[in-house]
């Protein structure tokens, strides 16, 4: 898998949920749609932040990272502060898959919780999951948007 091309893709998907948020303003992004338990566009979104850099960062890199996955989805911020963690993580992210062997072993194994695939994966299924998992995210921000601006929720 080639590098840029790689992340071309995943900031294509995080600027996309960035683009709406954006549409929605900070207090819209950071509603969630019924039922209770749903998540804001906002939290979805740092969500994201939270998979690659943990993913590829720890599973695939090695690289320490403090990540709490429960109060990702609880997240609560401006479409500022998003935009602020978006570009530091892709440079961390550039750096962890420098020289990366895509058929190698990832170096750590998440813990199950984290609800990734059922079977082991080698680097470049790490990198696949992660873009799985931001291209989902990045349709759910998108629907969650246009429900919150047309005002459907009920």
């Amino acid at each position: 898998m080639e590098l840029n091309e790689y992340l071309y893709f995943l900031r294509r998907a995080f600027d996309g949920m960035i683009s709406a948020l954006e549409e929605l303003g900070d207090e819209l992004a950071n509603t969630a749609l019924p039922p209770t338990g749903a998540n804001s566009p906002f939290a979805i979104a740092y969500h994201c932040t939270g998979v690659a850099d943990y993913w590829i960062g720890h599973v695939i890199a090695d690289r320490s990272v403090d990540r709490d996955r429960a109060s990702e989805f609880t997240a609560v911020g401006t479409v500022t502060d998003l935009k602020s963690a978006v570009d530091p993580l892709f440079g961390r992210l550039r750096d962890d898959l420098c020289g990366v062997d895509p058929q190698a072993a990832p170096r750590n194994v998440p813990p199950v919780s984290f609800e990734g695939p059922d079977r082991p994966l080698t680097c470049a299924g790490v990198q696949l999951h992660v873009l799985e998992e931001l291209a989902q995210h990045h349709g759910q921000v998108q629907i969650t948007r246009d429900v919150l601006l047309n005002g459907t929720a009920r």
